[in-house]
């Protein structure tokens, strides 16, 4: 059994190289992590910005490793062709992307008697060299790429795979106790007694696992295929409009609901609502039987789901604390405007411009409007007739950390707004029951703001505009110096009786 940290060599780990050598690093040489689990086995190849990486290509093979495991003790056979079959193909497309791969094992493969012959067979053909690591590290690892997403969280996170399911305690963005069990559906289908059987199983199993990791009242994190299958159907059930499960939220009730959902549906018809695998979609009604306990024993604040686990796991792994500490969603924007704006950097004299429209902001808000101006010109190459659909898309549904969904949508529209004045006719009618109407007035300002301010490119050494908002008066005021008042044309005119319309404020010109 291989050992997945390497204590001679920390920075490097299984990856056999430093990716992130230097503590300043922004940018993440293209890196590609294979995940050999109990269900599926699975090539991600991770690019962009160092500490928000992006997937630059994904891949996920239903191979069923672990299916009848409990009883025969070995690697289901047909799993194990086909395991092999996609190892060789995800080893041929990194030589192709110019990467290295590093493959990791979980359950099925650390628990069968033929695990090391797999993995000897796997070397011989591919030369890819498979790290198992124990249910432990599992969970360390799990943890650790919750925190990718979520810097500084507390919780449990709880990472269900088809042979086993995990726990570990996050606190202040470190990882604590963990413990591993059984409890993975493949395991739970080979349980005596029907679903009598598999209750007393999970129940007593629960409960053990209570004992470990004693109360925990904040948040549960949910990593794992058969958690977000489950809140693919949680939304379907709800009719929820923005289908992105990283960072979708459920609370116990909505639990209860699912679960009965599931229970009564037809499977193959809800299956195909809601794009699931035959393969997954055979699993979900034991992951939901557990997941129903699992809240009733820990009874969370509130529950998210997180599409970041092992995988990235392995890459916050590697991090220095430096790059730990910085936000993934910040540093994914910078990362953006660096590759694609037109002007490099004036997002953050964008951000200093309509800094005095959100005097009093909460940090929470304050992140989101550093955010919107490092994005406001990355489409630029789009056709203009399509810029603010095409720049509303990619904030709602792109692989962003750190985003609850209302602040995706927030995002959005403050940037359909960077290029278009009204919202109606726009895909945002359809999300906008998500966000509240104050958020709805804020991120049109916002976006408003932004579509003035990019009227007033300077070079990097002028500051030649800045606003003064009195929101009790509910008057603005623009000073412009002399070089800069050439700049206030027509169009910039308009835009800016725009902003101040869309304030309900009074305004005013000083020049000089």
């Amino acid at each position: 059994m291989n050992a997945l940290h390497d204590p001679d060599h920390p920075d490097w780990g299984p990856f056999g190289r430093p990716l992130f050598a230097d503590p300043d690093v922004r940018a993440l040489s293209r890196v590609g992590v294979v995940d050999i689990g109990s269900n599926s086995v699975r090539l991600v190849v991770f690019d962009g910005a160092a500490r928000s990486p992006a997937y630059f290509y994904n891949e996920k093979i239903m191979c069923a490793l672990g299916a009848g495991l409990s009883e025969s003790g070995r690697l289901n056979p047909e799993g194990r062709k086909r395991a092999l079959s996609a190892l060789r193909r995800f080893q041929l497309l990194a030589r192709g992307m110019g990467t290295e791969l590093t493959a990791v094992a979980t359950a099925a493969v650390r628990s069968a008697t033929d695990g090391p012959d797999f993995c000897e067979e796997v070397k011989r053909e591919t030369g890819l060299e498979i790290y198992v690591i124990d249910g432990d590290e599992e969970a360390r690892l799990s943890a650790q790429g919750v925190l990718l997403g979520w810097p500084g969280s507390y919780g449990l996170v709880c990472d269900i795979g088809g042979s086993s399911m995990e726990l570990a305690e996050i606190s202040g963005g470190r990882v604590g106790k963990r413990v591993t069990s059984d409890l993975g559906p493949l395991k739970l289908t080979d349980i005596k007694g029907g679903k009598k059987g598999r209750d007393a199983v999970i129940k007593k199993t629960l409960t053990e696992m209570k004992d470990v990791m004693g109360t925990q009242k904040d948040r549960l994190f949910l990593v794992g295929g058969s958690w977000r299958a489950i809140a693919r159907i949680d939304m379907e059930r709800r009719n929820y409009p923005l289908h992105v499960l990283h960072e979708y939220r459920m609370d116990s009730k909505a639990v209860r609901e699912t679960v009965k959902y599931i229970q009564k549906a037809d499977l193959e018809e809800l299956r195909g609502k809601c794009s699931i695998s035959s393969a997954r979609m055979s699993l979900v009604p034991y992951a939901a039987e557990v997941l129903k306990r699992l809240v009733q024993t820990f009874a969370p604040k509130d529950i998210a789901v997180s599409s970041y686990g092992i995988r990235e796991g392995m890459l916050y792994e590697q991090m220095p604390q430096k790059l730990r500490d910085r936000d993934p969603l910040i540093e994914s924007c910078r990362y953006a405007e660096a590759k694609d704006a037109r002007l490099p950097g004036y997002g953050k004299r964008l951000y200093t411009f309509v800094e005095p429209l959100f005097q009093g902001a909460k940090p929470a808000r304050i992140r989101i409007v550093k955010a919107a101006c490092l994005l406001h010109d990355v489409s630029w190459r789009a056709h203009p007739d399509y810029r603010a659909e095409t720049v509303f898309d990619n904030a709602t549904r792109a692989n962003l950390g750190g985003l609850k969904h209302e602040e995706r949508v927030f995002l959005g529209l403050s940037l359909l707004h960077r290029y278009r004045n009204k919202r109606e006719g726009t895909r945002f009618e359809i999300l906008a029951p998500i966000l509240d109407e104050a958020g709805i007035r804020e991120a049109e300002v916002l976006g408003k703001a932004m579509r003035f301010g990019a009227m007033l490119w300077m070079s990097e050494d002028e500051t030649g505009a800045r606003l003064t908002w009195q929101p009790r008066k509910r008057h603005l005021t623009l000073h412009l110096t002399e070089k800069a008042a050439p700049l206030f044309g027509e169009v910039a005119v308009a835009r800016f009786d725009s902003l101040v319309k869309s304030l309900g404020a009074t305004s005013e010109v000083r020049t000089g």
